[in-house]
Order: structure tokens, then C-alpha cells, then sequence
């Protein structure tokens, strides 16, 4: 983040160049235009019916009076896009912008200046950059500042060097809509050892290590024979890893995993105030260290789950508290983790088993930062109980830059799982679930060596993370568009796309040969 006081200097300046200007220019609306404050339930009903008319909702479709009343009924933190005048669409160049650049820092300022002229038009004393918690992201074109003024919003919204205007913190009541008889989505916090697992459910392989029950069906232990994904880093953004499962500490070169990695950060920030530090690596929900283990498990000796590419390294980061990216403490941590991965040279796979039923636009600033940096994003559908029967597919993953993954029944056809979303955008299937018993994948708990399972379009995405890394290993100069190519290819609709499952289901074994 910029330094505060380098912010308010920029401000007083700003001032300084304002009283040469014409006030007439910069008028905000009239006091009699003043904005009634919308309700929770009526913005969340707004939100919701454009989620089931068209599957999206955009901020940018809102009105002004909805917007502030959002960020009123939140945290009162906007997040503003900014770019140069004339710059045009900049989705594909947000890796290569350099926003310490002379045109984007004086775009900044002149959106800066323009925020705290409003805010100023009608205090007393007058407020600056520091009283406004005015923060500038480092590497994206965007800064949040504190907004209680509807008068901003709309100045902001006109300029043509202001990309978006969004409250951060503002989340949806879902369960309001939730489907008669249907439980309400869960937070995906749950990951403990599971006692009961049927011995159909997984084999035993060497040197005793649990490869769970659908593997066969990606043909994965046949690709073990031409890869493990020795060489590969695969980035993991999720609720982090837990400190006391060992496979994934000390022994994750264990067994026959060996001469790889395992690095972990912390990005998210647990705390009511969202500019205090990360809490640390460390998970406190259960879904992080399922998805890693689903990736990178080792084969180990010990009876634990092995992972898709037990020879990968895996670089896993705590951006989320939960799997629903829909706070403003998990939309920072989720953006902060794609560019700290997007500039990891080591890195070529991310996995994002998580998401949010609308899009959020400093998390898509991110994606394309990290796309831009060539690295292949691997996002889930969406995985809930109260949207399946109608809902598509979640944000990241309806976005071009990611590959959307979501899980099916074992058996003839294509049915998705009990929870897992599908749609247009989906492209590429795994099988997850069994068709009679429902039972799921096995994976690693949070501590101990007895597996846990998970299910949803979650371990489908990290299962297709982790098929990645197997292609990328056995072809190691191979680009991104060449490992996803190899991928779609050798998938079992390809070369038709169906409408709700993609080009289907991965097979491994096709491709990596």
C-alpha cells in the first residue's frame, strides 16, 4: 500500500492546483437531491433478481442511491478503479501497466483530489487523505478510501478515468432465497477424519498410501507412469493449511514424494478492521488443507490420502476465512494472493476453489493480472445447496481468464454432483461423487493420517489443478495455452462443448502422452 503521508501531500497539492480551477466543474448534486437510504432486504432483492434473470450482477449496473446505500449498510469502504483518459479497455494489459508511471499516478491524484472535494464541499474542517483511511493498492490500479456521502459516489461514477466504483464490504442475505426444503449454502468449514470410509472407496498402493476411488475414472494412476508432477509449483488460494497435518509440514516429501517444496502464506485479515495484518497461514476452517491435500498429498507410508500430483510443489496461501469470496476482508486477501502468485516465477498453476455468486471487481483486477503473467487458473463452478437448481456459474470462474471446474456422479452420462453448479461456462468435468452412496473423494484431514472426503465443484477444481501439473511436468516447456489445449483435447466430449459440462471430463492418462 502507498504511504499515507506521500498521499496527503499529494492531496494538499491537489488543493492548491484546485483554486485555479473552475469551481463550476466539479459541482456535485444539489442538497434537495439528497438520496434515501434502500434497505438491505430491497438491494439484496434487486441483486437477486438479477442473478436469476441474466446469472450476473454488476455493480456498475446499479444505481448511485443503491450503491451508497450498500456501502452505508457495510463498512463504508469504497473501492475505486482508476486509469488514464483514453487508456480503453485494459483487461488484457493489467499485468504489464505500471501504475508508478507519470499518466497512471497523476490519473490517481486527479481522481483523488476529486473525491476529497466533495467530501470537503460541506465540512466544517476539513477532512484529507489520512482521516479517509485513503489506501492505493500497490500494484493494481485501484485505492478504497472511507465514503458516507452519496455526493461521491455519483461525482466519482461520472468521470471517464474512474473504472468502477463498488462498496467492499457489502454481503448478500441468501438465506432469504433459499429453495423450500433446501439447506442454505455452507461456508465449506468442515474437514475432519472420516472413521467410516467403505474399503471400495479407495485402493491400496505402494508403499501404503489410500488413492481414493475415483482416480481410475480421470485414468490418473495410469499418468502416474509418465508423471507426478515433479517440478511443477502449483499455487493454492484458499483458508490456508493446517499446522498439525503433518503430510503437509514435515513429511510432505515422504514415502515416494520427494525433492519438492511446501510454502505458506498469509494474506488475509481476520480482524473487524481491514487494514490490520494477516492472521497468518494457518487454517482455521478445514477447506484449504483438504484442496491441498487433493493436489499434493505425498504418497506416503503411513495409510494417508495420496494427491493427484504427490511430486509438485505447492505454494499454498490463506486468502479467505471461508470459500465464499463476499467480504471485504476476503476480497483484499484473494487479490493480494493472485499477485503475490502471479509474480512467483516458480508458479504455473493456480487453484481457486472458492467464489462468490457476483463478480467483484478488484478480485477480476487480480485474475487478469495473474492470467496476464501466464499462469493457468483453475476456478470452481460453484458448489452450494441453494442455488444448484438454478444458478450458474460463480465468479471467478465465469470469468474468460479462469478454467471453470465443476464435479459429476460416477455412472453413464454426465449428472452433476448433489451441490455442484454447471452451465455455459464450465469447462471441464471431474468425477467426485458415487452414484448410490453419494460417498466423495478422499483427501487429507486436519491432522492425522486417517482421510477425510470432500465433495463439490471444490475438489473437482483441485483435482483439475492438480491433472495440470502432471501435463506441465511431463512437458515442462510447454506454455499455458499448450498444457490447456493438451487438456481440452484428451477430454472425453472434446471436440464438441456441451452447453452445462464443457469439453467434460479429464482424462490424465491422454494427456500426458
Amino acid at each position: 500500500m502507498t504511504n499515507n503521508k506521500l498521499l496527503l501531500l499529494v492531496f494538499l497539492g491537489a488543493m492548491l492546483m484546485r483554486c485555479t480551477n473552475d469551481p463550476n466543474e466539479l459541482e456535485a448534486p444539489q442538497e434537495d437531491q439528497k438520496l434515501q437510504l434502500i434497505s438491505r432486504d430491497k438491494i439484496d432483492d434487486q441483486i437477486f433478481e438479477s442473478l436469476k434473470a441474466t446469472d450476473e450482477f454488476n455493480w456498475k449496473d446499479a444505481s448511485d442511491q443503491v450503491v451508497w446505500s450498500a456501502l452505508m449498510h457495510a463498512d463504508t469502504i469504497l473501492t475505486v478503479g482508476y486509469m488514464p483518459e483514453g487508456e480503453g479497455d485494459i483487461s488484457s494489459r493489467m499485468a504489464t501497466i505500471d501504475i508508478k508511471g507519470k499518466n497512471w499516478v497523476q490519473a490517481r491524484e486527479n481522481v483523488v483530489e476529486e473525491a476529497l472535494y466533495i467530501i470537503n464541499k460541506n465540512n466544517d474542517q476539513p477532512l484529507n487523505a489520512e482521516d479517509v483511511n485513503l489506501k492505493a493498492h500497490e500494484v493494481l490500479p485501484f485505492f478504497e478510501l472511507r465514503v458516507t456521502d452519496p455526493a461521491v459516489i455519483a461525482r466519482l461514477r461520472s468521470l471517464p478515468s474512474v473504472r468502477y466504483v463498488e462498496p467492499l464490504g457489502y454481503e448478500v442475505d441468501f438465506s432469504r432465497f433459499v429453495v423450500e426444503g433446501r439447506e442454505e449454502s455452507s461456508k465449506g468449514c468442515s474437514n475432519d477424519p472420516d472413521y467410516g470410509i467403505p474399503s471400495g472407496d479407495y485402493s491400496v498402493i505402494a508403499p501404503n498410501a489410500k488413492m481414493s476411488w475415483n482416480y481410475s475414472y480421470m485414468n490418473i494412476p495410469q499418468a502416474w507412469n509418465y508423471s507426478t508432477g515433479s517440478g511443477i509449483a502449483v499455487g493454492l488460494i484458499d483458508t490456508g493449511i493446517s499446522p498439525n497435518q503433518t503430510k503437509l509440514n514435515g513429511e510432505f516429501n515422504s514415502g515416494y514424494s520427494s525433492g519438492r517444496y511446501v510454502h505458506k502464506y498469509g494474506f488475509y485479515v481476520s480482524s473487524w478492521w481491514p487494514w490490520d495484518d494477516p492472521d497468518g497461514p494457518n487454517d482455521q476452517c478445514g477447506h484449504g488443507t483438504a484442496m491441498a491435500g487433493t493436489i499434493a498429498a505425498p504418497r506416503s507410508t503411513s495409510g494417508s490420502s495420496v494427491g493427484v500430483a504427490y511430486n509438485a510443489n505447492l505454494v499454498a496461501v490463506r486468502g479467505t476465512g471461508d470459500v465464499v469470496i463476499n467480504g471485504g476482508s476476503e476480497q483484499t486477501g484473494v487479490s493480494d494472493a493472485l499477485v503475490f502468485l502471479g509474480n512467483r516465477s516458480d508458479v504455473k498453476i493456480i487453484s481457486m476453489s472458492i467464489g462468490d455468486v457476483f463478480s467483484n471487481s478488484k478480485v477480476a483486477d487480480a485474475v487478469r493480472y495473474a492470467y496476464g503473467k501466464g499462469k493457468l487458473i483453475f476456478s470452481a463452478a460453484g458448489t452450494s445447496t441453494s442455488f444448484t437448481n438454478w444458478y450458474g456459474v460463480i465468479f471467478p470462474a465465469s470469468m474468460s481468464e479462469t478454467v471453470a471446474v465443476t464435479g459429476i456422479k460416477e455412472g453413464g452420462g454426465y449428472n452433476r454432483c448433489d451441490i455442484c453448479h454447471s452451465g455455459s461456462k464450465v469447462d471441464f468435468t471431474v468425477i467426485m461423487e458415487r452414484s448410490g452412496s453419494e460417498n466423495h473423494a478422499l483427501t487429507l484431514a486436519m491432522s492425522g493420517s486417517t482421510p477425510s472426503t470432500v465433495g463439490g465443484s471444490s475438489v473437482a477444481t483441485a483435482t483439475a489443478a492438480g491433472i495440470a501439473a502432471l501435463v506441465w511436468s511431463k512437458n515442462p516447456s510447454w506454455s499455458r495455452d499448450q498444457v490447456l489445449n493438451k487438456m481440452k483435447q484428451t477430454a472425453d466430449l472434446y471436440p464438441n462443448k456441451s452447453s452445462e459440462y464443457g469439453w467434460g471430463t479429464l482424462d490424465a492418462l491422454a494427456a500426458v502422452n
